[in-house]
């Protein structure tokens, strides 16, 4: 592990308990930061590139148009990365703005939470930069306090929050801000429901193979023997909760033992298990779940098609 991190991550027997309550839900579910691994987050940067997932190239679009008008509403002094990924967004913001002095980067993957580090290093080498492997969702306090901080959300990656834990996120973002800091959030816009599907079912198959790789990390994380090839990807958009709800069928009959959670299943054919959410907003719905979190919005990003948006929010009391 190099200096610029610090592990950060669930302690194990909580985690083991999470999972196992998980898969034993009527409609089992894995949590969906288990599918980022270093192969998870390898293949999920390769998604980022396919020619039907919009959202990457839109939002560097937003963000080239408008990241230095964010750096001189907020003139941060740290910029803070939740999942921050390949950084090829914080590269972007990073130049944006002459007032910073240091740089946190926090992710899940410890190996591409390095790779981050050392490659914006170069590209930056007056900035203090430091990565924190952690899950942004249970370990917001490990930042500590920071005179005029922006923290970003990026890549629509809030809408892998249930609508109902949003509202908590969020006061949980604001007790990390002083009155002068910031919150970048970027969401996914509501739009033409075959759009969105198509995103999430590449031609390639390359998210089919994201998804199915969730069960490697759990084969490999709690000694299961989930068979890869018994489960299928799918992906539906439901225009009624507007959010995309991910899942992996079985195909066949399959018997499952997860050793270290003391637990066997048994799938069906057509049984599934959900892996992810992917919530989608208009600017009213997320104005609506934003509503009393000690955040408001201050300004709204986005593209001319409304396909994605980025939203600088500021604490109410700011």
């Amino acid at each position: 592990m190099t200096p610029e991190t610090k592990q950060n991550l669930a302690d194990p027997d909580s985690e083991a308990a999470e999972i196992r309550a998980s898969l034993m839900r009527g409609l089992p579910e894995i949590p969906c930061r288990f599918l980022y691994d270093e192969t998870g987050s390898e293949l999920f940067e390769q998604i980022t590139h396919q020619p039907e997932y919009y959202q990457t190239r839109t939002e560097l679009a937003i963000l080239e148009a408008h990241a230095r008008d964010i750096g001189k509403i907020i003139r941060p002094l740290e910029y803070v990365e939740l999942g921050a990924g390949s950084g090829r967004k914080t590269d972007l913001l990073l130049g944006a703005m002459d007032t910073l002095e240091c740089c946190v980067l926090t992710d899940i993957s410890e190996d591409f939470l390095k790779e981050s580090v050392a490659r914006l290093r170069v590209a930056h080498p007056n900035l203090q930069l430091r990565g924190l492997t952690a899950d942004f969702l249970s370990n917001l306090g490990v930042l500590g306090q920071s005179k005029r901080r922006l923290i970003t959300l990026l890549a629509g990656t809030l809408g892998n929050l249930h609508p109902g834990a949003v509202p908590g996120f969020l006061r949980r973002v604001a007790q990390q801000l002083t009155p002068e800091g910031g919150f970048l959030v970027g969401i996914d816009l509501i739009k033409d429901p075959a759009r969105i599907e198509a995103a999430y079912n590449d031609r390639a198959g390359v998210t089919a193979t994201f998804n199915k790789n969730i069960l490697s990390v759990i084969n490999k994380r709690f000694e299961a023997d989930f068979p890869l090839d018994a489960f299928e990807h799918r992906a539906r958009y439901d225009t009624e909760n507007s959010w995309v709800d991910i899942r992996l069928q079985a195909t066949r009959p399959v018997d499952i033992h997860a050793k270290a959670l003391d637990l066997k299943l048994r799938f069906n054919t057509g049984e599934e298990i959900r892996t992810e959410l992917s919530c989608k907003y208009s600017p009213e719905s997320f104005a609506a779940v934003a509503q009393d979190t000690g955040l408001k919005i201050r300004e709204i990003y986005s593209d001319n098609e409304g396909l994605f948006a980025n939203i600088l929010m500021v604490r109410e009391d700011g």
